[in-house]
């Protein structure tokens, strides 16, 4: 028996691992084709004074969102007061007449919600979050901070220093200054060129006029939409929208008539380098003039996009995972009610920055000379449909979305066409979407780093670079460049 006990311990230990060894590996099932959801139907109607009310019922949850959108962003800021729009909104949720900050903050937990405020490109937003039992009392905070806001003296000016300090922490990080300068290279003056959250000198010359003229000149109720989504009937929705917003006066004045085209006379295919000598690393970013948000080749356009970006992305294959050159890479096509930007960035070493560059533009190139096959093209789309539809599981997902649609004036329908839109691109839709919307040699390449230890290299490669050191750099112009003091 204490002869046989080890043989028996040796075989209890060999034998599964020898069964394992030997029984081929299951291979998973492939997955099935991606079906497209059917969301519920929004109801919609326009009340007497022009506003455009959505509700979008949703009973499986108890929760409600609710997002008053102004049709109006940033891109209607004066050109030099940037970040006048942003400020705007901000403020809304900081004062009433009958209310002040601290009251609406602490109405709005205790009902156990949030409310949040603040612009973007193409518009500003107020949105309410909560129970759906709590939806009528968080409905008169929601309309009191849209249509009766107070924009007190103290809270303006200590936005005014949050606002200061933010500008000045995003001036001394690389990717940031990247993003700002990329911006008034594809836009120059023209109003997608500035920073939204504005520079240190427009937060300096924004007044309390000039905050109250913005206000009263876009929130109107012939230029904003209520979306309404959740655990709420498309009757109760119209009765709550009807009831706060229905005596919401529209102005005899008519909408103010605004062109906001894409600056597309700016020079292309030029080469900025900011030199910042304290930086660590440099920041690589390629940026260029892209589509708008109803541009027919949206979906090839987001598909493109997907096949550059995202852990499994070219960008990152070769930049990270082939190369060890940077932590990320990755691109992104922002379509908005113009022609929005499209770019693709890499932070990297200051002496690997020529190199990024050049593989930032081969990637460009590449989609053209070797298009993914469906192998490839297969998960990128599965990244897309599996975002678009994780977005879409929260309520406030949801109302986001028919508001982003009924802003562009898109058929709210195509929720339930997306995944549909997206399976139908194709190899060649993707070819032909690189080779007209992202021709590498119209491209801009701006680098923020250490110049010394790239610059060399760089001028391997590129001529006429335009090197523009840090502390000569002023956002507030196309120019780029402070003006040179007599």
């Amino acid at each position: 028996m204490k002869k046989f006990l080890p043989f028996l311990f040796v075989m209890v230990v060999i034998w599964p691992s020898t069964i394992f060894a030997q029984t081929p590996e299951a291979t998973p099932p492939p997955p099935a084709s991606p079906r497209s959801g059917t969301f519920p139907k929004p109801a919609e109607r326009v009340l007497p004074n022009g506003l455009r009310v959505i509700v979008v019922p949703r009973s499986n949850t108890p929760l409600v969102s609710a997002t008053l959108l102004i049709k109006n962003g940033s891109e209607v800021d004066p050109p030099e007061l940037s970040g006048l729009a942003d400020m705007t909104a901000s403020l809304l949720t900081k004062g009433t007449s009958s209310r002040n900050a601290v009251q609406i903050a602490q109405e709005v937990e205790s009902l156990g919600g949030n409310l949040e405020s603040g612009a973007r490109w193409d518009a500003s937003t107020v949105t309410v979050g909560l129970m759906s039992s709590k939806i009528g009392p968080a409905m008169t905070i929601l309309a009191d901070v849209v249509r009766r806001p107070t924009f007190a003296a103290e809270e303006i000016e200590r936005l005014r220093q949050q606002y200061t300090d933010d500008i000045t922490l995003a001036l001394g990080d690389p990717g940031s200054i990247a993003r700002f300068v990329a911006a008034r290279v594809v836009f120059g003056d023209a109003p997608y060129g500035h920073p939204i959250s504005g520079t240190a000198e427009s937060m300096k010359r924004i007044s309390r006029d000039d905050i109250v003229k913005l206000q009263e000149r876009f929130y109107r109720p012939d230029n904003a939409i209520l979306v309404i989504g959740g655990d709420i009937t498309p009757a109760s929705g119209f009765e709550l929208a009807t009831r706060h917003f229905g005596d919401w006066n529209k102005p005899a004045t008519p909408l103010p008539t605004l062109s906001v085209a894409s600056n597309t006379e700016t020079k292309t295919g030029r080469v900025v380098v900011i030199d910042k000598p304290d930086a660590g690393q440099a920041v690589v970013y390629l940026s260029r003039i892209g589509i708008d948000r109803k541009d027919a080749d949206f979906f090839r356009g987001i598909v493109t996009n997907s096949v550059l970006s995202g852990y499994s992305g070219r960008l990152n294959q070769e930049i990270r995972i082939k190369r060890g050159l940077s932590y990320g890479a990755g691109s992104q096509l922002d379509t908005r009610r113009n022609i929005g930007p499209f770019s693709a960035s890499a932070q990297t070493k200051n002496e690997s920055g020529a190199q990024v560059a050049e593989l930032l533009l081969g990637e460009i190139n590449r989609l053209v000379t070797a298009p993914p096959a469906d192998s490839e093209l297969t998960p990128r789309k599965a990244v897309l449909i599996g975002g678009f539809s994780r977005n879409l599981e929260t309520v406030g997902g949801l109302v986001s979305q028919v508001a982003s649609l009924a802003l562009y004036g898109l058929s709210l329908d195509e929720i339930n066409h997306y995944i549909a839109n997206v399976q139908a691109i194709t190899t060649t839709d993707v070819q032909k979407f690189a080779s007209t919307k992202l021709d590498a040699k119209t491209s801009n390449i701006i680098i923020v780093g250490n110049a010394k230890l790239f610059l060399p290299a760089l001028e391997k490669q590129f001529k006429n670079i335009e090197v523009i050191p840090v502390g000569q750099l002023d956002l507030n112009t196309a120019l780029l460049r402070k003006k040179q003091q007599p």
